[in-house]
């Protein structure tokens, strides 16, 4: 796919199988696919899985202080779009 490609180019910590892998699982054309209302959080992942920051900061230094931009889309807003434009697409 096109994003494929652009995070191939673009990814610091790129590996094409986890990168290809997860392309699939999110268009729900891999083997075990997310369900199509799935739409994660990234605040809610980075808490379960990052709680002490120590990944992110790895890669975004500035993520938490002043220089780090706030957030330019409200993700229950566009979870809910998102979700709705899939149910509209798929009657």
């Amino acid at each position: 796919t096109l994003g494929e490609h652009y995070f191939s180019e673009k990814l610091i910590d790129y590996d094409m199988s986890n990168n290809i892998g997860n392309w699939q699982w999110m268009a729900g054309t891999g083997a075990v696919a997310a369900p199509w209302f799935r739409v994660y959080s990234p605040d809610s992942q980075q808490k379960q899985y990052d709680p002490e920051y120590k990944y992110v900061k790895q890669w975004v230094p500035e993520y938490g202080t002043d220089k780090y931009p706030a957030p330019i889309v409200d993700h229950k807003f566009g979870r809910e779009r998102a979700i709705d434009a899939i149910r509209k697409g798929r009657k």
